[in-house]
């Protein structure tokens, strides 16, 4: 099975790391929808509450590493909102494991390989059961 995922991608780190995935001819699933925004901090939680009302089986949002966001504290108001969010996704009955963060920079292409071979599986994993 091929879970959707929507991944929310920071356009300086991980959506680079992920265009330098592409351009290095890496090969991972190719179920993710990248929608690229200027920073983590950006996605609102309605942003993925709607990703997984229209179909989403997974949500993943990527972020620069703390500490190195291009607009000083981003992501650091990403993991606050992360914990609200994984009440908001058990109140309506979503499994919180189907939202995933990652720190993921420009140069880590790799990781981002990783990343999505990894969640395609828990994904799958956790949707046959």
């Amino acid at each position: 099975m091929n879970p959707k995922i929507v991944c929310f991608l920071c356009k300086w780190c991980t959506y680079a790391g992920a265009d330098l995935a592409g351009t290095s001819r890496m090969e991972y699933p190719p179920n993710g929808v990248i929608v690229p925004v200027n920073c983590s901090s950006r996605i609102d939680p309605e942003h993925v509450l709607n990703a997984f009302n229209n179909g989403a089986d997974g949500v993943l949002i990527g972020g620069c590493h703390p500490g190195d966001c291009h607009y000083r504290t981003g992501n650091y108001k990403t993991m606050r909102r992360m914990s609200i969010l994984k009440k908001l996704l058990k109140a309506a009955g979503i499994n919180e494991k189907r939202l995933r963060i990652e720190w993921i920079s420009a140069a880590e292409a790799d990781k981002v390989v990783n990343v999505m071979k990894d969640f395609t599986a828990a994904l799958n994993d956790s949707l046959s059961h």
